[in-house]
């Protein structure tokens, strides 16, 4: 073997630093495949030594990190940006086994190599607007004003892509300190299409049965969350992000120097914070549901817009009044109408793309600071709130039966993309927790979760409602320095110690709703109450040593009638000691 690794780095100025990355291993043949047998026992053990053989695996990288010198600038400190590039390039060898593939003319498929090439960009935003404040004098004088416009201390945004390509049947070799081909570009990272001029080029295996795929991927992902202090000790912590990757696949044929993809195939998932809060307290039961009753109602005013994009002059209607290759279990349809319906957003307005870019704002919210005005019975008051709703797709792929202005077999009009399930999830967690500590060291906890989460079937036309609600109070209580007499103490005659007691009760119900678009039919599939009850205390009976001793007590009964109720009880002690300081 021969192998050799490389590294560069050069910091071009203070904000932009380059590195490049390159390491290959060689093998060095002890002899050819043409010698004969009385040849190769005739080899000696340094001979070729000096050959620097044939690449089995070529990887190079290279990186740029630049920083906006954004912050040189008056009163622009307060900005931190920064973006960055990393490229990557693979080469690897073919194994010789690919000699011995033959097809049925004769044809040999010979070592053939594959490539692939990655980039991942970023950008990264930091607003720290404390620093900005501190800049401004008439910002730090103490009213109400003053208070208010400084809220929002901190800003962080992320954006990244990654994009990558992997191709087979690449039939050149490579340089000993690497390559440029097929393109400088595609060496560095680029991402721009080179098959087709590959196999003009021939650069490309022509071998009738070749079947190995290339391959594209690209995911993209951006973050922002914002820090806000409206008052003193309450504090508002904001977020938004969005997630997109799709992949790509194909089989492909050289003919004549001309590139012919075959079996192409493209599916990814995707994913964005939203909000639901318009529909998050309206009535819903096994029986009935509001916001299913909008779906079904929406759905020919989204088929109306549809049609209307179409620019026909003489639009025909199926029996329920959608035009034909808009019913009413076409998936263009079904999506936004769902969307709409479980969000809240006027029909009128909704995307007729569900892959959107414009994510929603889901927050957390914490206030301290009550037991000032109560601080002859309160040592601690605290109160939280969060809320968090997501749109996901689990996963489209794109139709292969997709004809322009073509029907499928349901009389609808062939869509690009084929969506199996679109989800709408949110949760209070929570919608109310109250934290109370009291000078005489009693803590209260209360406790309320909500939360709820949607899926439509494209498969089958079914919706599926899930929701439940769930209530804690949690009691405490410490009791210092309390003496126990025990003939064990270290001392003889008495144990001195905190006691800690907690009391947990909590309350859970959920249930899970099947709802058919086609039929009235609502059926219960999952679903159940959970009570749960949670006793706890532990002693120091030393430094080192300490006694527990709890009780867990949950009681469960189900929705469903083929489940039976279960009570499970738990209890017991445990002692545990510390060795050491």
């Amino acid at each position: 073997m021969f192998d050799w690794l490389m590294s560069v780095s050069h910091n071009i100025s203070r904000s932009l630093v380059l590195n490049y990355n390159a390491s290959n291993s060689s093998l060095v043949p002890s002899f050819g495949r043409e010698m004969d047998a009385i040849d190769k026992n005739r080899m000696e053990l340094f001979d070729n030594f000096f050959s620097v053989g044939q690449s089995n695996f070529f990887n190079q990288n290279f990186t740029a990190n630049y920083n906006l010198p954004i912050s040189y600038f008056p009163f622009l400190d307060f900005i931190d940006a920064n973006y960055s590039y990393s490229g990557n390039f693979n080469w690897q060898r073919g194994s010789d086994i690919l000699n011995n593939i033959v097809d049925d003319f004769g044809n040999r498929l010979g070592v053939v190599n594959t490539i692939q090439n990655s980039n991942n960009q970023s950008f990264n935003l930091s607003l720290n607007f404390d620093k900005l404040y501190r800049e401004i004098k008439f910002l730090n004088n103490k009213n109400f004003f003053t208070n208010f416009f400084k809220s929002i201390k901190r800003v962080r945004s992320t954006y990244s892509e990654n994009s990558g390509k992997v191709l087979p049947g690449y039939i050149p070799s490579i340089g000993f300190l690497g390559t440029f081909k097929p393109s400088f570009g595609f060496v560095f990272g680029d991402q721009k299409d080179v098959r087709y001029e590959m196999a003009k080029n021939g650069w490309l295996t022509s071998f009738p049965n070749f079947n190995q795929q290339y391959q594209k991927v690209y995911n993209s992902k951006f973050d922002i969350t914002a820090e806000i202090e409206l008052f003193n000790n309450l504090r508002i912590d904001l977020n938004a992000n969005r997630n997109y990757s799709n992949n790509f696949s194909e089989n492909f044929s050289i003919i004549e120097s001309q590139y012919n993809p075959i079996n192409s195939n493209y599916y990814g998932n995707f994913s964005i914070s939203t909000n639901m809060l318009r529909t998050s307290f309206k009535d819903r039961s096994v029986d009935f549901s509001e916001d299913f009753q909008n779906l079904k109602s929406s759905r020919i005013e989204i088929a109306n817009r549809l049609i209307s994009l179409k620019n026909i002059n003489n639009i025909e209607y199926d029996d329920d009044g959608f035009p034909l290759g808009y019913g009413k279990t076409n998936q263009s349809v079904l999506i936004p109408a769902f969307i709409s319906a479980y969000t809240g957003i006027d029909i009128s307005k909704i995307s007729l793309n569900p892959i959107t870019d414009k994510p929603k704002l889901n927050w957390t919210l914490q206030y301290d600071g009550l037991e000032e005005y109560f601080d002859d019975i309160f040592s601690r008051v605290s109160i939280q709130h969060g809320y968090r709703s997501s749109f996901t797709i689990n996963n489209f792929n794109y139709n292969l039966n997709y004809v322009e202005s073509g029907f499928d077999l349901s009389g609808n009009y062939f869509n690009k993309l084929i969506f199996s399930n679109v989800n709408l999830v949110e949760q209070f967690n929570p919608l109310i927790r109250l934290d109370l500590e009291f000078n005489n060291s009693l803590r209260l906890i209360f406790d309320v979760i909500k939360d709820r989460a949607v899926s439509l079937s494209l498969a089958n036309n079914l919706v599926t409602e899930s929701w439940g609600n769930e209530y804690t109070i949690g009691l405490g209580y410490r009791i210092k320095n309390l003496r126990l007499n025990s003939n064990l103490a270290s001392n003889g005659s008495n144990f001195v110690g905190d006691l800690n007691t907690k009391v947990d009760l909590k309350l859970r119900k959920n249930i899970t709703v099947i709802r058919n678009l086609e039929i009235d039919n609502n059926k219960v599939s999952a679903g159940q109450s959970i009570f749960s009850l949670k006793l706890s205390a532990d002693y120091a009976l030393s430094k080192s040593f300490s006694a527990i001793l709890f009780y867990d007590h949950l009681f469960s009964k189900y929705e469903i009638s083929t489940a039976f109720p279960q009570t499970n009880i738990r209890s017991g002690f445990t002692f545990r000691y510390s060795f050491g300081n």
